[in-house]
């Protein structure tokens, strides 16, 4: 059973191919899904500001049947006005599950540690894991075996990057990765992914400075913003080291001729991608976003529901 959502990693192979199957289901057949968690509440902590997050965990608390309570910032002030540990046991006591939108990923196991019900991390600086399933499940949708996908990267080694080399591990596909120097995946992301990477011979992980040795011959070219939240002082200088890899028609033109485009959104058009290449046919940063529904409704089954 699933106990809490905190990292793709943490996920057993069933478990991953799971939600990826269920959430084809339930978008498929939505309506039989309709009031599987009546009655069921879900607290929603957000120290980040979020469009898609928001909506989608509480649209499919609402679709199910269940309801969600919104958190803002200053409604907790979450680890100086009180504790993650003061929160978890305050929480418990009144609602079946947390979702947590935060800064460190401590204070997403912090609260996984001290509930008794179910966290689901929305996201941490270090990890974007609902994100990656949603990612992976549109993959999926459009190319079938993820073992025969190969996936680029090109930008940040932020938490968005952490979460799909976790879930390409998962799957068995390939994944590049580039970034200026400096701007790496963390290495005990990297040394998790390769730990899985050889009980997955299909699954293999490179990474690159180069954006056009990553995107060579790819089915897929995934970009992020260069500055996220928390970043904004760095947005200037990044601007500079970042705008090499910018992607734009001519970055696409070398992966494959019917290659994806995927953005986690929001995106700066004319930044870490041209207008051009997001709106484009090949882009499908809106399926995306429109699966984070489904792979979340699907997780939040999986926790609530014996």
């Amino acid at each position: 059973m699933l106990k809490e959502f905190l990292s793709i990693h943490d996920l057993t192979l069933y478990q991953f191919n799971q939600i990826l199957d269920l959430s084809q289901k339930i978008k498929e057949k939505p309506k039989e899904f309709k009031n599987k968690l009546q009655d069921k509440i879900l607290a929603m902590i957000f120290q980040k500001p979020s469009l898609r997050t928001r909506m989608t965990f509480e649209v499919g608390m609402l679709q199910m049947g269940g309801e969600a309570v919104y958190l803002a910032p200053a409604d907790i002030k979450l680890g100086t006005r009180e504790t993650p540990y003061d929160v978890a046991k305050n929480l418990e006591r009144w609602v079946d599950a947390i979702m947590v939108r935060t800064f460190s990923h401590q204070t997403a196991i912090d609260l996984s540690r001290h509930a008794r019900i179910p966290v689901i991390n929305a996201l941490t600086d270090l990890l974007h894991p609902c994100q990656g399933m949603a990612d992976f499940l549109t993959l999926k949708e459009k190319m079938g075996d993820l073992r025969k996908v190969k996936l680029a990267y090109v930008g940040d080694g932020n938490n968005v990057a952490h979460s799909l080399i976790f879930a390409a591990a998962k799957s068995g596909a390939q994944i590049s990765v580039a970034t200026p120097q400096g701007y790496e995946p963390q290495s005990q992301i990297i040394q998790h992914a390769q730990e899985e990477e050889k009980g997955n011979s299909s699954f293999h992980l490179h990474i690159t400075h180069d954006p056009w040795e990553a995107v060579h011959e790819a089915d897929a070219v995934y970009t992020d913003v260069w500055a996220s939240m928390g970043q904004e002082e760095e947005k200037e200088q990044r601007a500079q080291i970042f705008s090499p890899y910018q992607v734009n028609s001519q970055l696409m033109a070398h992966a494959k001729p019917d290659a994806l485009f995927m953005h986690c959104l929001p995106v700066h058009r004319g930044e870490e991608a041209t207008a051009e290449v997001v709106d484009s046919t090949q882009s499908v940063v809106f399926d995306q976003a429109e699966n984070r529904l489904h792979v979340q409704k699907i997780i939040m089954l999986l926790l609530l529901v014996d």
